[in-house]
């Protein structure tokens, strides 16, 4: 199985040696967590061709992010290192063959799709939302892309997903919390599940840095 890096520092050791070619990863997390930036770190700091799908944020507002961190956003947007794309989720009919297109053109290995819950908000039922996951994963498999599709959890939640399917339809789950250690809370993370790979099981600490994420060697249970 061919991998790719994760191009978070520390986690790729977690996974066996990094992200199994062409798997969509779910990465939940609840508010605050870093869910972007860690999906803004998995692309821009790879240097591969790659896409962002933002169905909330405004795009200036994740060039500001990606800068803050030293990712230079426009100029990877000016050399179609990196395409920006912020869709509407009223506006679903056409997405992936947008999303299809703009892979094509860059020839994108590298995709984030920010966030599911904004789209799940739109779908009449939970069904709904699986039939297009799917329709998703599979588009990124046909196109060669390894892919990361967040979500949001509701604080206190022990869920891996806002409505209990993106888990299901993605090759891994990553989940990033806050966890109260002496008093103080950590941030934390778990891989829930990896297919095909012998992944660290664990509760790992990370930070964001002044460069992004990190993963440290403690961890706790």
């Amino acid at each position: 199985m061919n991998r790719v890096s994760s191009s978070i520092k520390g986690l790729d050791e977690l996974l066996d040696g990094g992200l199994p070619e062409k798997h969509s990863v779910l990465l939940s997390g609840t508010c605050g967590t870093g869910k972007t930036i860690f999906g803004l770190q998995f692309l821009l700091a790879s240097k591969s061709p790659c896409v962002f799908v933002t169905f909330e944020d405004e795009m200036d507002d994740l060039r500001d992010t990606a800068k803050t961190f030293g990712w230079e956003m426009k100029s990877l947007e000016a050399s179609n290192k990196v395409r920006l794309l912020r869709y509407d989720p009223f506006r679903l009919a056409d997405i992936l063959e947008v999303i299809e297109n703009n892979i094509r053109e860059i020839g994108a290995t590298r995709v984030v799709l920010d966030s599911v819950s904004a789209l799940g908000m739109y779908m009449k039922d939970a069904p709904e939302l699986r039939r297009t996951l799917l329709q998703i994963v599979r588009v990124m498999k046909k196109n060669s892309c390894t892919t990361i599709i967040t979500s949001e959890v509701p604080s206190g939640s022990q869920a891996f997903s806002r409505f209990g399917v993106e888990e299901f339809v993605t090759d891994g789950v990553i989940v990033l919390g806050n966890t109260l250690v002496d008093g103080e809370f950590k941030r934390t993370l778990h891989i829930s599940k990896m297919r095909n790979v012998n992944h660290s099981r664990k509760l790992h600490i990370y930070n964001i840095t002044e460069n992004g994420f990190v993963v440290t060697p403690k961890i706790l249970m």
